[in-house]
């Protein structure tokens, strides 16, 4: 069988990129390392927050189809690759993922094929990494016998307002020919197009995208900690500054930055800067004030239980929200992970409140769930609001007779302290 597309890494980016081209009439089939997943999505199941189960249905009755084997790379049109490009445990560039994805596509590859990346890298990736890579491992070469083509993914997960369908698509091309047949199948997916000048263009916009949340978001950070050392309102602070119409884009503080996207692709620039003898001193700064961010929030938390008689060794701590953003699932690089190991090292019992979330595990021990949330909040010595989920009720916790440390500046109480 032949198909229009095969997605390669069906995560938070391939999978809503499968679900839109069998939208629009695609044949689809996606390509995954992980038996759980493409059994799951076989059988009807989503593992992703944007995508239901419903529309996995759907797109099997379309004849979407999940597998392991990449021999369907073969049969297959458009090949767009989706998979993650992270950090390695010392927080370099880990493109081993992306590299072993070329691969298997290189070895299938066939004459007229469009190949397209979509996983974000620092600029020079298509050309240097993915380029000699296809066209080593096929014989075939870019421009003459297939076209090449990266455009950065802009998924935001839990964002009714800006899907695929409407979040304009920056799209690039190895040659113009390459770029010309990227515009034509993304022109089937997306309602807006922006063509790129080159690849290292596009890769460069992803990037500098997501190093602007960064560092707005470390400025911000650095302002709440001054204004907490000064007495000052932060809250009051973004609140009269975002009535300014032109000028100012507002952000809010919080115990840290997390996702795939943010906390990961400045270190891509960062990295790439440095082999090119440059410095982005405002990227260290930014990484070095959104790295204190949980500390500052378990040294509040204690001084909060210090007002009580009491100290954070023994005390009981309900974590609200543990994910990196509010109404999703996703935990990835969530900063919960670090305020939850501080406050364990400092002798706290440590549980956690998220209907989004099964089992968070910090380091190598779980954190027990607790699913009644009245239950935990009467049981708890204090509470750490580390995510405003839309079921916490703000009446609801500033009714509570512990102290409440609301890191997202929504609760208001007596009890409420606001970080």
């Amino acid at each position: 069988m032949t198909y229009d597309l095969a997605v390669v890494g069906l995560g938070y980016i391939g999978l809503p990129l499968a679900q839109r081209a069998c939208a629009v009439g695609l044949s689809v089939v996606g390509c995954d390392t992980s038996g759980r997943v493409v059994a799951g999505l076989n059988a009807g199941r989503s593992h992703v927050d944007d995508v239901s189960d419903a529309d996995v249905s759907a797109m099997r009755e379309a004849g979407f189809l999940a597998t392991r084997d990449p021999a369907v790379l073969a049969d297959s049109a458009t090949v767009v690759v989706c998979v993650p490009t992270g950090l390695t445990p010392a927080g370099d560039p880990d493109l081993e993922s992306l590299r072993a994805a070329v691969r298997a596509v290189a070895a299938r590859l066939r004459p007229g094929t469009l190949v397209v990346v979509e996983s974000t890298s620092h600029p020079g990736t298509t050309e240097e990494v993915v380029r000699p890579l296809l066209e080593e491992g096929s014989g075939l070469r870019v421009g003459d016998d297939f076209h090449l083509a990266y455009s950065p993914e802009r998924i935001d997960p839990g964002n009714p307002s800006f899907t695929m369908r409407n979040t304009p698509r920056v799209v690039s091309g190895c040659t113009p020919l390459c770029a010309k047949y990227a515009v034509a199948f993304y022109s089937k997916l997306v309602e807006t197009v922006v063509v790129a000048r080159g690849t290292r263009e596009a890769e460069m916009a992803k990037l500098l995208e997501n190093t602007y949340r960064y560092v707005n978001i470390a400025l911000v950070d650095e302002v709440a900690l001054f204004c907490d050392r000064m007495g000052i309102d932060i809250w009051d602070v973004l609140h009269c500054a975002a009535t300014k119409p032109f000028g100012f884009a507002a952000f809010s503080p919080g115990a840290g930055v997390g996702g795939h996207c943010i906390p990961v692709d400045p270190r891509y620039l960062a990295v790439k800067a440095e082999s090119e003898g440059f410095s982005f001193r405002i990227l260290s700064a930014a990484r070095e004030v959104l790295g204190r961010m949980p500390g500052h929030v378990v040294e509040r938390a204690a001084g909060l239980l210090e007002e009580q008689g009491r100290s954070l060794n023994g005390a009981r701590v309900l974590l609200l929200g543990v994910t990196y953003k509010p109404d999703i699932a996703d935990t990835r690089e969530s900063p919960a992970y670090a305020v939850a190991a501080r406050l364990r090292a400092r002798g706290a019992d440590v549980a956690y409140h998220d209907p989004y979330v099964s089992e968070f595990t910090v380091g190598t021990a779980p954190l027990r769930r607790r699913e009644d949330l009245a239950g935990a909040l009467a049981d708890a010595d204090l509470t750490v609001l580390l995510q405003d989920h839309s079921c916490y009720d703000s009446a609801l916790l500033a009714r509570t007779r512990c102290p409440v440390l609301d890191t997202r500046g929504r609760t208001a109480g007596a009890r409420v302290t606001l970080l």
